[in-house]
């Protein structure tokens, strides 16, 4: 039997972490990545967001004050990604994480994309990317999406007039 498959308007609304110190996560994500603050919940949550809306993130302690972050060999998340709606866009983002000392874990072309991957101050995994225009995804011979993992240009990427 197939399932139905889900309705194409459906999007990854927010993402909702588990921190161990809520200041340091709200300065990585406020400071470093720009989100801003919506909304807060006295010292155990916050809520950020893009553009105003309610949030897209969340950051709560309720479990997890002062915890060690979860070893990187177990289930869970791999990473939570943030779609940027420009090549500027991201190329902006790569250059507040220069500026910030942030540590790039990789950074990779993938066809319909391109991509940053870090890790923030609980060793959450996060990409930050863009996604190329859906005519420029690369293809198979059949017409299939073909996907690929190739090294990405920072310093084109860094350039000032990056464009999209």
């Amino acid at each position: 039997m197939t399932a139905d498959p889900i309705d194409p308007g459906v999007v990854v609304g927010h993402v909702h972490l588990k921190v161990s110190d809520l200041e340091r996560s709200i300065a990585f994500y406020r400071d470093v990545l720009g989100f801003e603050v919506t909304q807060r919940m006295g010292d155990s949550a916050a809520f950020l967001s893009a553009g105003g809306y309610h949030h897209h993130l969340g950051l709560n302690t309720w479990q997890s004050r002062g915890a060690r972050p979860a070893p990187r060999r177990s289930a869970g998340l791999f990473h939570a990604a943030f779609l940027y709606p420009t090549r500027e866009a991201l190329a902006v983002a790569y250059r507040r994480l220069v500026d910030h000392g942030i540590p790039l874990e990789g950074a990779a072309d993938h066809g319909v994309s391109e991509a940053l991957y870090l890790r923030d101050p609980d060793d959450n995994g996060l990409e930050l990317y863009w996604d190329r225009p859906r005519p420029d995804w690369p293809l198979a011979p059949d017409g299939s999406l073909e996907m690929y993992t190739r090294p990405l240009d920072l310093s084109a990427l860094a350039a000032p007039e990056v464009g999209s």
